[in-house]
């Protein structure tokens, strides 16, 4: 587990996990590639992002979050993604006797 503190200054994607007793588990991206998770207090995201496989655009300057902005769209367009790759990955290939 990363503390934000560990992470550098600058904009991140961050993807909230799960929420449970009011601590967000958030997973912090940086061109496409993970780079560290923290757990937060929920009230440090804004509330309408603080949903399981929320995205945010988050600032971070000397180890805090300077600014969090919920991103509906993209929320929306990586749960899509993820239900088509699951429904791609659920069909069964055809069998010899279908063809």
């Amino acid at each position: 587990m990363t503390d934000v503190a560990d992470l550098a200054n600058g904009e991140y994607t961050a993807v909230v996990d799960s929420i449970e007793d009011g601590l967000a588990t958030v997973f912090f991206e940086r061109d496409g590639d993970e780079v560290g998770t923290a757990v937060l207090n929920a009230d440090q995201l804004p509330e309408e992002g603080q949903h399981a496989d929320a995205i945010l655009t988050v600032t971070l300057v000397d180890g805090a979050i300077e600014t969090a902005q919920y991103d509906p769209e993209q929320t929306t367009e990586r749960s899509e993604a993820a239900q088509n790759r699951f429904d791609r990955l659920s069909r069964r290939p055809p069998s010899e006797d279908d063809s």
